[in-house]
Protein backbone atom coordinates (compact mmCIF):
# COMPACT_ATOMS: atom_id res chain seq x y z
CA UNK A 1 0.00 0.00 0.00
CA UNK A 2 1.85 3.62 -0.87
CA UNK A 3 2.29 5.30 2.51
CA UNK A 4 0.37 8.08 3.87
CA UNK A 5 3.46 10.77 2.93
CA UNK A 6 2.72 9.59 -0.99
CA UNK A 7 1.93 12.66 -2.40
CA UNK A 8 4.75 14.89 -0.80
CA UNK A 9 7.44 11.84 -1.95
CA UNK A 10 5.93 11.73 -5.35
CA UNK A 11 6.83 15.66 -5.35
CA UNK A 12 10.39 15.46 -3.67
CA UNK A 13 12.52 15.03 -7.19
CA UNK A 14 13.63 12.07 -5.34
CA UNK A 15 13.54 9.94 -8.41
CA UNK A 16 14.09 6.77 -6.28
CA UNK A 17 11.23 7.68 -4.16
CA UNK A 18 9.25 8.69 -6.69
CA UNK A 19 9.32 5.26 -8.77
CA UNK A 20 8.85 2.90 -5.38
CA UNK A 21 5.75 5.40 -4.89
CA UNK A 22 4.56 5.00 -8.40
CA UNK A 23 4.68 1.24 -8.52
CA UNK A 24 3.06 0.86 -4.79
CA UNK A 25 0.05 2.79 -6.23
CA UNK A 26 -0.52 1.39 -9.95
CA UNK A 27 0.43 -2.43 -8.11
CA UNK A 28 -2.27 -1.49 -5.42
CA UNK A 29 -4.63 -0.92 -8.14
CA UNK A 30 -3.81 -4.05 -9.84
CA UNK A 31 -4.01 -6.19 -7.06
CA UNK A 32 -7.47 -4.74 -5.93
CA UNK A 33 -8.81 -5.42 -9.52
CA UNK A 34 -7.57 -8.94 -9.32
CA UNK A 35 -7.92 -10.05 -5.75
CA UNK A 36 -11.08 -8.34 -4.78
CA UNK A 37 -14.85 -9.65 -4.11
CA UNK A 38 -16.93 -6.74 -5.29
CA UNK A 39 -20.15 -6.46 -7.60
CA UNK A 40 -21.15 -3.26 -9.20
CA UNK A 41 -22.55 -1.09 -12.22
CA UNK A 42 -19.97 0.26 -14.94
CA UNK A 43 -20.84 3.23 -17.28
CA UNK A 44 -18.79 3.94 -19.93
CA UNK A 45 -19.11 7.06 -22.30
CA UNK A 46 -16.86 7.82 -25.52
CA UNK A 47 -17.55 9.87 -28.50
CA UNK A 48 -21.14 10.92 -27.15
CA UNK A 49 -22.35 7.44 -26.92
CA UNK A 50 -22.94 6.01 -23.12
CA UNK A 51 -22.81 2.03 -22.45
CA UNK A 52 -23.73 0.65 -18.95
CA UNK A 53 -22.97 -2.86 -17.61
CA UNK A 54 -23.17 -4.83 -14.19
CA UNK A 55 -19.61 -6.31 -13.21
CA UNK A 56 -19.44 -9.37 -10.80
CA UNK A 57 -15.74 -10.10 -9.86
CA UNK A 58 -15.08 -12.78 -6.96
CA UNK A 59 -11.67 -14.54 -5.90
CA UNK A 60 -11.47 -18.17 -4.12
CA UNK A 61 -8.57 -19.40 -2.59
CA UNK A 62 -6.37 -18.89 -6.33
CA UNK A 63 -9.45 -18.97 -8.87
CA UNK A 64 -11.02 -16.08 -10.02
CA UNK A 65 -14.76 -15.82 -11.16
CA UNK A 66 -16.19 -12.80 -13.05
CA UNK A 67 -19.85 -12.09 -14.90
CA UNK A 68 -19.80 -9.32 -17.37
CA UNK A 69 -23.77 -8.76 -18.30
CA UNK A 70 -24.24 -5.76 -20.73
CA UNK A 71 -27.46 -3.73 -19.92
CA UNK A 72 -27.94 -1.70 -23.33
CA UNK A 73 -28.53 -2.92 -26.69
CA UNK A 74 -28.18 -6.38 -27.65
CA UNK A 75 -27.96 -8.69 -24.70
CA UNK A 76 -24.49 -10.28 -23.68
CA UNK A 77 -23.31 -12.17 -21.08
CA UNK A 78 -19.62 -12.63 -20.43
CA UNK A 79 -18.37 -15.74 -17.87
CA UNK A 80 -14.93 -16.26 -17.14
CA UNK A 81 -13.36 -18.84 -14.64
CA UNK A 82 -9.77 -17.83 -14.31
CA UNK A 83 -8.61 -17.88 -17.81
CA UNK A 84 -11.44 -19.55 -19.68
CA UNK A 85 -14.21 -17.73 -20.83
CA UNK A 86 -17.59 -17.87 -22.44
CA UNK A 87 -19.20 -15.09 -24.42
CA UNK A 88 -23.01 -15.94 -24.49
CA UNK A 89 -25.23 -14.58 -26.79
CA UNK A 90 -28.80 -15.72 -25.69
CA UNK A 91 -31.32 -14.08 -28.01
CA UNK A 92 -28.99 -15.86 -31.10
CA UNK A 93 -28.49 -19.02 -28.83
CA UNK A 94 -24.81 -18.51 -29.66
CA UNK A 95 -21.75 -19.18 -26.79
CA UNK A 96 -18.08 -18.38 -27.74
CA UNK A 97 -15.65 -20.42 -25.99
CA UNK A 98 -12.26 -19.12 -25.96
CA UNK A 99 -8.69 -18.31 -23.65
CA UNK A 100 -8.88 -14.78 -22.02
CA UNK A 101 -6.41 -11.94 -23.53
CA UNK A 102 -3.98 -10.67 -22.32
CA UNK A 103 -5.36 -7.39 -21.73
CA UNK A 104 -6.71 -5.77 -18.63
CA UNK A 105 -10.56 -4.01 -18.68
CA UNK A 106 -11.56 -1.41 -16.09
CA UNK A 107 -11.58 -1.42 -13.49
CA UNK A 108 -7.98 -3.30 -14.25
CA UNK A 109 -5.72 -0.93 -15.13
CA UNK A 110 -2.05 -2.21 -16.16
CA UNK A 111 -1.14 -4.20 -19.59
CA UNK A 112 2.06 -5.45 -18.43
CA UNK A 113 3.98 -5.06 -15.16
CA UNK A 114 4.34 -1.33 -13.28
CA UNK A 115 7.63 -0.81 -13.81
CA UNK A 116 6.79 -0.55 -17.65
CA UNK A 117 4.26 2.39 -16.94
CA UNK A 118 6.92 4.43 -15.11
CA UNK A 119 9.20 5.02 -18.01
CA UNK A 120 6.47 6.65 -19.77
CA UNK A 121 4.53 8.17 -17.51
CA UNK A 122 4.37 10.51 -14.57
CA UNK A 123 2.35 10.20 -11.98
CA UNK A 124 0.77 12.11 -8.86
CA UNK A 125 -1.92 12.62 -6.74
CA UNK A 126 -3.59 15.40 -6.77
CA UNK A 127 -6.90 15.30 -4.54
CA UNK A 128 -9.70 12.74 -2.28
CA UNK A 129 -12.68 13.25 -3.79
CA UNK A 130 -15.85 10.60 -3.22
CA UNK A 131 -16.91 8.31 -6.39
CA UNK A 132 -19.91 5.83 -6.09
CA UNK A 133 -20.43 6.79 -2.08
CA UNK A 134 -16.90 6.03 -1.90
CA UNK A 135 -13.93 7.90 -0.51
CA UNK A 136 -10.84 7.86 -3.44
CA UNK A 137 -7.64 8.95 -4.38
CA UNK A 138 -7.13 10.99 -7.36
CA UNK A 139 -3.94 10.45 -9.35
CA UNK A 140 -3.13 11.96 -12.50
CA UNK A 141 -0.54 9.78 -15.16
CA UNK A 142 1.18 12.55 -17.16
CA UNK A 143 2.81 10.89 -20.65
CA UNK A 144 5.94 11.94 -20.80
CA UNK A 145 5.84 12.35 -24.60
CA UNK A 146 3.10 12.77 -27.32
CA UNK A 147 2.41 8.73 -28.41
CA UNK A 148 0.34 8.73 -25.42
CA UNK A 149 -2.91 10.03 -24.08
CA UNK A 150 -2.91 11.03 -20.45
CA UNK A 151 -5.19 9.58 -17.23
CA UNK A 152 -6.93 10.67 -14.33
CA UNK A 153 -7.46 8.19 -11.84
CA UNK A 154 -9.83 7.58 -8.74
CA UNK A 155 -8.55 4.36 -6.85
CA UNK A 156 -10.77 3.51 -3.66
CA UNK A 157 -9.05 4.81 -0.16
CA UNK A 158 -10.08 1.63 1.53
CA UNK A 159 -8.99 -0.98 -0.77
CA UNK A 160 -7.26 0.52 -3.78
CA UNK A 161 -10.32 -0.56 -6.06
CA UNK A 162 -10.30 1.39 -9.50
CA UNK A 163 -13.41 3.54 -9.32
CA UNK A 164 -13.27 5.59 -11.77
CA UNK A 165 -11.05 6.56 -15.30
CA UNK A 166 -10.43 9.02 -17.54
CA UNK A 167 -8.77 9.45 -20.63
CA UNK A 168 -7.11 12.81 -21.40
CA UNK A 169 -6.37 14.69 -24.44
CA UNK A 170 -2.93 16.68 -24.97
CA UNK A 171 -5.37 19.94 -23.91
CA UNK A 172 -6.54 17.67 -20.93
CA UNK A 173 -9.91 17.49 -22.23
CA UNK A 174 -11.81 13.99 -21.29
CA UNK A 175 -11.92 11.74 -24.50
CA UNK A 176 -13.68 8.86 -22.77
CA UNK A 177 -14.12 7.63 -19.25
CA UNK A 178 -15.18 4.76 -17.29
CA UNK A 179 -16.91 4.69 -14.05
CA UNK A 180 -18.99 2.90 -11.15
CA UNK A 181 -22.02 4.15 -10.88
CA UNK A 182 -22.49 1.96 -7.91
CA UNK A 183 -19.91 -0.93 -6.12
CA UNK A 184 -20.34 -3.16 -3.57
CA UNK A 185 -16.49 -4.08 -2.38
CA UNK A 186 -16.02 -6.95 0.06
CA UNK A 187 -18.82 -9.02 -0.05
CA UNK A 188 -19.23 -12.96 -0.38
CA UNK A 189 -17.88 -14.73 -3.17
CA UNK A 190 -20.77 -16.64 -5.35
CA UNK A 191 -18.81 -18.88 -8.05
CA UNK A 192 -21.45 -20.74 -8.82
CA UNK A 193 -23.29 -17.73 -10.28
CA UNK A 194 -20.40 -18.10 -13.07
CA UNK A 195 -19.92 -22.13 -12.67
CA UNK A 196 -24.04 -23.03 -12.79
CA UNK A 197 -24.59 -21.08 -15.76
CA UNK A 198 -21.72 -22.42 -18.37
CA UNK A 199 -23.17 -25.66 -17.45
CA UNK A 200 -26.24 -25.01 -18.67
CA UNK A 201 -25.30 -23.97 -22.36
CA UNK A 202 -27.42 -26.94 -23.73
CA UNK A 203 -29.44 -26.01 -27.61
CA UNK A 204 -26.31 -23.14 -27.63
CA UNK A 205 -24.19 -23.51 -30.67
CA UNK A 206 -20.95 -23.65 -29.08
CA UNK A 207 -18.20 -21.47 -31.16
CA UNK A 208 -14.59 -22.20 -30.35
CA UNK A 209 -12.02 -20.24 -32.50
CA UNK A 210 -8.60 -21.62 -33.22
CA UNK A 211 -5.89 -19.62 -31.60
CA UNK A 212 -2.13 -20.58 -33.07
CA UNK A 213 0.37 -18.60 -31.52
CA UNK A 214 2.97 -17.31 -33.77
CA UNK A 215 5.59 -14.10 -34.55
CA UNK A 216 4.55 -11.95 -37.49
CA UNK A 217 7.79 -12.55 -39.12
CA UNK A 218 6.57 -16.05 -39.19
CA UNK A 219 3.23 -15.58 -40.95
CA UNK A 220 5.78 -13.30 -43.78
CA UNK A 221 5.19 -9.72 -41.93
CA UNK A 222 6.95 -7.20 -40.49
CA UNK A 223 7.17 -3.55 -37.96
CA UNK A 224 10.43 -1.69 -39.76
CA UNK A 225 9.85 1.00 -37.38
CA UNK A 226 9.34 0.61 -33.75
CA UNK A 227 7.44 3.01 -31.92
CA UNK A 228 8.51 3.88 -28.47
CA UNK A 229 7.80 2.58 -25.52
CA UNK A 230 5.73 -0.42 -27.50
CA UNK A 231 6.23 -4.22 -27.30
CA UNK A 232 4.99 -7.24 -28.47
CA UNK A 233 2.47 -8.94 -25.76
CA UNK A 234 1.01 -11.56 -28.06
CA UNK A 235 0.99 -12.89 -31.63
CA UNK A 236 -2.04 -15.32 -32.52
CA UNK A 237 -3.27 -16.42 -35.61
CA UNK A 238 -6.91 -16.97 -35.45
CA UNK A 239 -8.90 -19.62 -37.32
CA UNK A 240 -12.91 -19.83 -38.18
CA UNK A 241 -14.31 -22.48 -39.79
CA UNK A 242 -17.62 -22.69 -41.89
CA UNK A 243 -20.52 -21.70 -40.19
CA UNK A 244 -18.78 -20.51 -37.10
CA UNK A 245 -17.09 -17.77 -39.73
CA UNK A 246 -20.96 -16.83 -40.97
CA UNK A 247 -22.59 -16.57 -37.47
CA UNK A 248 -19.78 -14.34 -37.03
CA UNK A 249 -19.46 -12.17 -39.83
CA UNK A 250 -15.79 -13.30 -39.45
CA UNK A 251 -12.78 -14.25 -42.10
CA UNK A 252 -11.51 -17.36 -42.62
CA UNK A 253 -8.56 -16.70 -40.74
CA UNK A 254 -6.86 -13.31 -39.06
CA UNK A 255 -3.33 -12.89 -37.74
CA UNK A 256 -3.98 -10.22 -34.39
CA UNK A 257 -0.43 -9.08 -32.83
CA UNK A 258 -0.66 -6.51 -30.14
CA UNK A 259 1.34 -3.85 -28.70
CA UNK A 260 1.83 -2.10 -25.01
CA UNK A 261 3.35 0.50 -23.30
CA UNK A 262 2.23 -1.00 -19.77
CA UNK A 263 -1.29 0.79 -19.64
CA UNK A 264 -2.27 1.22 -23.17
CA UNK A 265 -2.15 -0.98 -26.02
CA UNK A 266 -2.10 -1.07 -30.31
CA UNK A 267 -4.24 -4.25 -31.90
CA UNK A 268 -2.64 -5.00 -35.88
CA UNK A 269 -5.23 -7.26 -37.21
CA UNK A 270 -4.41 -8.72 -40.94
CA UNK A 271 -6.79 -10.73 -42.62
CA UNK A 272 -7.63 -11.67 -46.45
CA UNK A 273 -8.56 -8.85 -48.50
CA UNK A 274 -12.53 -8.97 -49.11
CA UNK A 275 -13.95 -6.66 -52.07
CA UNK A 276 -17.56 -6.89 -49.88
CA UNK A 277 -16.77 -6.43 -46.58
CA UNK A 278 -13.67 -3.79 -47.13
CA UNK A 279 -14.71 -0.90 -49.16
CA UNK A 280 -11.72 1.62 -48.66
CA UNK A 281 -9.32 3.04 -46.36
CA UNK A 282 -10.50 4.67 -43.27
CA UNK A 283 -10.19 6.49 -40.01
CA UNK A 284 -12.28 6.55 -37.62
CA UNK A 285 -12.80 8.20 -33.98
CA UNK A 286 -14.70 6.84 -30.66
CA UNK A 287 -13.26 8.77 -27.90
CA UNK A 288 -9.86 8.18 -27.34
CA UNK A 289 -10.00 4.99 -29.52
CA UNK A 290 -8.91 5.20 -33.12
CA UNK A 291 -9.19 2.67 -36.14
CA UNK A 292 -7.22 3.12 -39.18
CA UNK A 293 -7.86 0.35 -42.28
CA UNK A 294 -6.18 0.19 -44.81
CA UNK A 295 -5.55 -2.58 -47.96
CA UNK A 296 -2.07 -3.94 -48.55
CA UNK A 297 -2.32 -6.26 -52.04
CA UNK A 298 -4.03 -9.11 -51.16
CA UNK A 299 -4.55 -8.29 -47.43
CA UNK A 300 -6.55 -5.96 -45.03
CA UNK A 301 -5.25 -4.45 -42.47
CA UNK A 302 -6.69 -2.81 -39.19
CA UNK A 303 -4.87 -1.18 -36.81
CA UNK A 304 -6.66 0.65 -33.17
CA UNK A 305 -5.76 1.82 -30.16
CA UNK A 306 -6.50 3.90 -27.15
CA UNK A 307 -3.55 6.20 -28.56
CA UNK A 308 -3.26 9.72 -30.86
CA UNK A 309 -3.36 10.05 -34.30
CA UNK A 310 0.33 9.88 -34.86
CA UNK A 311 1.08 7.09 -32.68
CA UNK A 312 -1.75 4.71 -34.41
CA UNK A 313 -0.27 5.91 -38.22
CA UNK A 314 3.20 5.17 -37.46
CA UNK A 315 2.34 1.53 -36.68
CA UNK A 316 -0.11 1.54 -39.80
CA UNK A 317 2.54 2.79 -42.13
CA UNK A 318 5.14 0.57 -40.68
CA UNK A 319 3.68 -2.76 -41.04
CA UNK A 320 4.65 -4.19 -44.32
CA UNK A 321 4.50 -7.55 -45.83
CA UNK A 322 8.01 -9.20 -45.97
CA UNK A 323 10.17 -8.94 -49.33
CA UNK A 324 10.35 -12.79 -51.06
Amino acid sequence: MPSVHAQSALTSGDPLVEARETRAWLTRIQDAANKRNFVGTVVVSAGGMVASTRIAHYCEGQDQFERIDSLDGQVRNVFRHNDLVHTVWPQRRVAVVEQRDQMSSFPGLLQAGADRVQEFYDLKPVAVERVAGHEANVLVLKPRDKMRFGHRLWADKATGLLLRTEVLGDRGEVLESSAFSEVSIGIRPQPESVLQIVKKLEGFRMVRPVLVRTRLETEGWTLKTSVPGFQMVSCVKRQFEGATRASMSAPEQALQTVYSDGLTYVSIFIEPYNAERHTRPMLTTIGATHTMMRRDGDWWITVMGDVPVVTLRQFANGIERKKK
